[in-house]
Order: structure tokens, then C-alpha cells, then sequence
């Protein structure tokens, strides 16, 4: 077996994204071992979550940092520090500057098919609820590798989830979290796998 990449995963939440890519890894459906647990928010459960996985968990305050550019620079600092090949964005709340070295090494997941229902102030539960009042028949998540503006950088796979006549947000998310549970994976062994080129704003995905 391939020997794991490194990876760090940005949280502000409940850490549910954080748990499948650590659960896939403990039974090896995942060639990655998770190195370290950030979040902006103190509270977030998902810093327990890593606690109890063993996980170094560090919270790194966007108030405290002062600037966007300082707050971005105490993240990847952890990150470097920590040896990690892959930064994975899973609920993450805040804006970073991803630096030059680490392009192509930010991923994020996102509730929706970019370029709909996507930018800032589209997250979570707002999401879902714009889906349902626009009267889309069709939704999924999409996992890109991030850039400085949210929800922009280049695609690297995208999954559907039918819109049902009697969804709610609740149940909309539930379904399109399961199609997440696989997107994420699987853009993650792609990578590690070294599968991933990106030329502007297309990723190929290699044979």
C-alpha cells in the first residue's frame, strides 16, 4: 500500500467531514493519515472530535490574528510545520490566502454544483434553503482546489443528488452529505495518487 499523504483539515463546526475521511483511513479505504485539526472557532466540536482521535487539534483565532494575512499565515505556518501534503477545507468559515507554495494543496467541498448557489455567504444551511427557493430539481456537492476568492478555484469532481417535491433543508443535506461522504475520498485518492493536473481553470483527472 501507498504510503499515506499528510493532511491537515480546516474546520469551524461539528467535524462530520473530518470524521468519514478518518473513519475511511483507520479501515485503509484511504491512503491518508490525518496530522493536524485547525479551526477559527474555539468551540468547534470537531476539535474534540480530533482529541479523540489523537489528533494535535489548534485553534487559530481570526480576531486575535488581526488581518487576513496574518490569520492565513499562522494556518499554513502549522502546516508546514506539521509536513502536510494536502489541506482539506471541511466546513471551514473563513476566507484564507492560500500561499504560492501550497496552490494546487488546498481542497474544499462544497454543499452545492459551482458555479450555482456558491460564493460568500452561501454555506451550510444557507445552501440548501436558496436550492429549495429557487426550485431546483437537481443539487450536489463539488470539491475544487481553493483559491483566494470563495468557492472559485478549479473543479475537480462534482456528484448530483435529485431535489425532492417535500425536501427541507434538513433533509436535502442529509442527502446531498452522502454524495459529499464519497466526493471528498475520492478527490483526495486522485490526489494522492498524483492523478490531478490542473491547466487554468480545468483539472484533468490522468489515467
Amino acid at each position: 500500500m501507498a504510503i499515506p499523504i499528510r493532511i491537515a483539515v480546516l474546520l469551524s463546526g461539528n467535524g462530520t467531514t473530518l470524521q468519514n475521511l478518518y473513519d475511511l483511513g483507520q479501515v485503509g479505504q484511504l491512503a491518508a493519515r490525518i496530522v493536524l485539526v485547525i479551526s477559527n472557532n474555539a468551540d468547534a466540536f470537531g476539535l474534540q472530535r480530533a482529541n479523540t482521535m489523537g489528533v494535535p487539534g489548534l485553534h487559530i483565532s481570526r480576531k486575535e490574528a488581526g488581518s487576513l494575512e496574518e490569520f492565513s499565515r499562522r494556518i499554513f505556518a502549522a502546516c508546514r510545520d506539521a509536513q502536510v501534503d494536502l489541506v482539506c477545507l471541511c466546513g471551514f468559515m473563513q476566507l484564507v490566502q492560500v500561499p504560492d507554495e501550497f496552490l494546487g494543496r488546498v481542497m474544499n467541498i462544497h454543499p452545492a454544483l459551482i458555479p450555482a448557489f456558491c460564493g460568500k455567504g452561501f454555506y451550510g444551511h444557507h445552501v440548501h434553503e436558496a436550492v429549495l427557493a429557487y426550485g431546483a430539481k437537481v443539487t450536489g456537492c463539488t470539491v475544487h482546489f481553493a483559491d483566494n476568492q470563495y468557492d472559485h478555484g478549479p473543479i475537480i469532481l462534482q456528484r448530483t443528488a435529485p431535489v425532492l417535491e417535500d425536501d427541507t433543508p434538513e433533509t436535502l443535506a442529509a442527502r446531498v452529505f452522502a454524495e459529499e461522504c464519497t466526493a471528498y475520498p475520492e478527490a483526495i485518492r486522485l490526489f494522492a495518487e498524483k492523478r490531478l493536473k490542473i491547466e487554468g481553470r480545468r483539472v484533468h483527472i490522468l489515467p
